[in-house]
């Protein structure tokens, strides 16, 4: 990258309390030329707590695809800039990517300022399973939406975490509930690390009867987070004749066509058939 470039910093800020802010955030946009905020009013008590009078201008979901280009050409002149979310990690479900997808391609350096971030600080105290787990970000609004999607997520065997709103969660919990086994256990967290931060985990059932008991449970921001789908072991050991189907179709088709044609012809899962697929190959090249 040309060195009279400057450089775009993400820079991650608290997602409630002011003092979750690392001493090289504060440097950092104390530093650079600019700062791109998702909302300057909100960005400016940030700020102006922590001593940083660096100009401020706004970069929103609602602007950011015609802003991107200046902000970049500023960067190709030696500017440094600065791109902050109104709380936690930036592109996190929250603006930037077009910029930062534009930077790279404008061979600009992006230098991740790391910090807070809602999700990941929700799983680290749930005491859910999560050295795998898939990130849904905002999930739709409309309950025939949620319901596809939950079903479509139910079986897998890694945890999954969504964002939900206080206007939607009565309403996604008893989605969830419909959906998904009444004894499978959940986590949800909101209002983390502000005054009323609450943290609670117990069976889908337990969680919405909460819900619909404590008003407090249907306020503030949340993340829900879902414990994957047990599968029994019998279940996941092919049948004789299903073994057989995926012979065949292996001595014709390549491992990648064999799996996906499996699928659809026995109904078990991919990620069971393009394992024993492998371990069938690797035999067979003894």
């Amino acid at each position: 990258m040309p060195d009279q470039y400057g450089t775009l910093y993400v820079v991650a800020t608290p997602i409630g309390n002011l003092a979750d802010f690392s001493l090289r955030a504060i440097e950092t946009l104390q530093q650079v030329d600019l700062i791109c905020a998702e909302d300057t009013r909100h960005a400016r008590t940030l700020l102006q707590h922590h001593g940083i009078t660096t100009h401020c201008i706004a970069l929103h979901q609602h602007n950011e695809d015609r802003a991107a280009q200046g902000i970049i050409e500023k960067i190709q002149q030696g500017m440094s800039i600065a791109i902050i979310s109104d709380a936690g990690t930036p592109l996190i479900s929250d603006p930037g990517m077009p910029l930062v997808a534009l930077a790279h391609a404008s061979d600009i350096k992006v230098s991740p300022i790391p910090g807070a971030c809602a999700l990941i600080a929700a799983l680290s105290a749930s005491g859910l399973p999560v050295s795998q787990f898939s990130f849904l970000g905002f999930i739709p609004r409309t309950s025939s939406a949620r319901r596809n999607l939950f079903n479509e997520k139910k079986n897998n065997t890694e945890s999954w975490v969504f964002y939900e709103s206080c206007h939607r969660i009565a309403d996604c919990m008893n989605d969830l509930a419909s959906t998904l086994p009444p004894d499978r256990i959940i986590a949800i967290a909101r209002e983390i690390t502000k005054m009323h931060e609450t943290i609670v985990k117990s069976s889908i059932q337990d969680m919405l009867a909460l819900i619909e008991t404590d008003s407090n449970m249907r306020r503030g921001e949340f993340v829900v987070m879902i414990t994957g789908a047990v599968i029994d072991k019998k279940e996941e050991e092919l049948t004789e004749q299903q073994l057989k189907t995926l012979k065949a179709l292996l001595q014709e088709c390549s491992i990648k066509t064999a799996v996906s044609l499996a699928v659809e012809i026995t109904g078990v899962r991919k990620k069971l058939l393009y394992q024993t697929a492998l371990e069938l190959s690797s035999d067979n090249q003894k």
